[in-house]
């Protein structure tokens, strides 16, 4: 507990100090933020209710030097639980091609449907919670492809294989890679591939996946459309999951100088399924949700209410599977953003 009292003293010091600095870059250069999510939900099937503080990150991002900057993101409390996430530092080869080192987040994943600060439903997506963990230890990099029309970014990394905070000795390296097609602004579209080896509590065993991922979206300032479909290949067992989701959100504005600045209604649609012998589909999901917008940017710090309807098919071996997990749900949810 002192540990942790002490990086949350630290960092909320930095954050003070990054707070009084002027627009001139100097080095060491560094800024301080992060995200609070507390939020309230009822199992309307099973009629329980929890209020949760979902997250409460903070992070510091900066650069020591020209052309080597660096990350640090712990979470105090995911639903609880402290968590170091992103520890990295980044060098700049040439002004197209840059080396990341540390633990930081998978180029499996795309960051609006796993960070908090940027999902647009309360709950993620089935394809970002059930398939493998966000982030690893390792090292990658990243080259910005100049020669063609449109922005267009290739990733290729190693790592543990075994998720944030492991750092056990092994003899299959897991490897990852994603090519990115134009912005967050317009129209956008990744291809991924995760070959993921994962120690298990059989020291003569180890898991082995094979996921790989494609995904669509079209953004502007004040609505989005997002689409994604993952697959997981267990090598060890003939069980091979996949999901999709389609997910829509519109931001009316306000008057800004209102408390609430957009209305936001969004709808989401997901299915998981790894049942290859059943033609319906084990769990799907239809989520409504409206937004109440509290900073001038959309899709920002928010108030929201969603609504989950669920149609279970078959059981699936979850982990951390509740009675509640795929009970009708509503969720009211505030996420500040700083």
């Amino acid at each position: 507990m002192m540990k942790k009292a002490s990086l949350l003293i630290l960092l909320f010091l930095l954050g003070l100090i990054s707070a009084q600095e002027n627009s001139d870059v100097s080095y060491p250069y560094f800024k301080f933020g992060g995200v609070l999510k507390s939020k309230f939900e009822w199992a309307t099937h099973e009629g329980t209710s929890r209020f949760n503080i979902r997250n409460a990150r903070v992070e510091v991002v900066g650069d020591i030097m020209p052309k080597f900057d660096y990350k640090a993101k712990v979470e105090l409390s995911d639903e609880g639980k402290f968590r170091v996430l992103d520890v990295y530092g980044n060098y700049e080869i040439t002004e197209d091609v840059s080396l990341r080192f540390g633990q930081f987040s998978l180029p499996i994943f795309s960051g609006y449907t796993t960070d908090p600060g940027t999902m647009m439903f309360a709950n993620r997506t089935f394809l970002a919670k059930y398939f493998v963990g966000t982030r690893d230890i390792g090292i990658m990099g990243n080259y910005q492809v100049q020669q063609l029309p449109f922005p267009t970014t290739i990733e290729f990394g190693v790592f543990n294989g075994n998720s944030i905070n492991t750092t056990d000795w092994t003899d299959k390296k897991s490897i990852a890679g994603r090519i990115s097609l134009g912005s967050m602004q317009g129209w956008r579209s990744t291809l991924k591939f995760y070959d993921n080896y994962r120690l298990t509590s059989d020291p003569d065993e180890i898991q082995h996946y094979l996921i790989y991922a494609a995904d669509l979206r079209y953004a502007t300032t004040d609505w989005k459309i997002e689409s994604e479909v993952m697959m997981r290949e267990d090598k060890n067992a003939d069980v091979d999951r996949w999901a999709a989701f389609l997910q829509a959100g519109y931001a009316f504005p306000m008057d800004e100088t209102k408390i609430i600045k957009h209305i936001i209604p969004a709808v989401r649609y997901d299915v998981m399924d790894e049942n290859k012998n059943d033609s319906n589909l084990d769990v799907a999901r239809l989520t409504t949700g409206l937004g109440l917008g509290l900073s001038k940017l959309p899709f920002n710090s928010i108030l929201r209410l969603d609504y989950e309807w669920y149609f279970v098919q078959n059981d699936l071996d979850l982990p951390g599977s509740t009675d509640e997990v795929f009970s009708d749900k509503l969720t009211v949810e505030l996420v500040l953003i700083f």
